[in-house]
């Protein structure tokens, strides 16, 4: 059993959910069936986070990219959403739904659904879980220019040199409500970014593992946090200069 520090859980924790095709397939089953299973494993490790006291859990669960698998399994996929999303995991957990992404590519049925559930859960306190649907990072920045630029035709001091900041983009992107990750987690075995949150990752401990996300446990996620708990963040400062801090 892995021991944890309570007091140095991350505050936020994001998760590429990376496995359920292959998953399925190593079983002769379709990939609707990993992605069901997968389901399962959303929930426990949503029960999970919110019982170690993880703020924010966002969870890239339909890329952009998604879109070029085959039609089936992207209706699928989208079924899958429109289930999925009861009120039982958030309400007996008392978390909060949010979801990030180009929604207006979704279908009607499941856009509706996510705007209920968001509705329904806005007052839940725990914990945030922010589904990134229809989502990929390079979309979101550009979405992000959009709008500054859009501001500044009407505002034209909010394109001046001064008024471009970090801090300007920030606030325009899809995440602007919550803080950024301090865990990234990836499931399956592959070790890559796959265009999320690329701005938000800058100073993010990154974390990968074999396990298939439908076999992703609950120790596994203690295992993850606990390889997060003995590493030193240092946000471009040296070893010194940190230890320094924490004195």
């Amino acid at each position: 059993m892995v021991e944890l520090d309570m007091n140095r859980i991350p505050q936020h924790i994001a998760i590429i959910m990376d496995g359920n095709g292959r998953w399925a397939s190593e079983r002769g089953k379709e990939r609707s069936y990993g992605h069901q299973a997968g389901v399962d494993t959303v929930r426990r490790i949503t029960s999970e986070c919110t019982r170690l006291g993880v703020k924010y859990l966002t969870l890239y669960t339909f890329s952009t990219e998604n879109w070029n698998r085959p039609a089936d399994e992207v209706a699928a996929l989208m079924g899958l959403v429109l289930s999925s999303l009861e009120d039982e995991i958030f309400m007996k957990n008392n978390v909060r739904f949010r979801v990030i992404g180009d929604i207006h590519r979704l279908p009607e049925a499941v856009q509706k659904k996510l705007h209920e559930t968001e509705e329904h859960t806005a007052d839940n306190t725990a914990m945030t879980m922010v589904v990134a649907l229809s989502y990929s990072a390079r979309w979101e920045i550009t979405e992000a220019m959009k709008r500054i630029v859009r501001m500044g035709q009407q505002h034209p001091e909010y394109l001046s040199d001064e008024a471009i900041t970090e801090t300007l983009i920030s606030q325009n992107l899809e995440t602007s409500f919550m803080p950024d990750p301090d865990l990234l987690i990836r499931t399956g075995g592959e070790i890559r970014i796959s265009n999320f949150l690329l701005w938000q990752l800058a100073y993010t401990e990154l974390y990968f593992c074999d396990t298939y996300w439908p076999d992703f446990s609950e120790e596994d996620l203690h295992k993850a946090i606990a390889d997060y708990q003995h590493r030193q963040r240092r946000f471009g400062k040296t070893e010194a200069q940190v230890e320094n801090e924490n004195k």
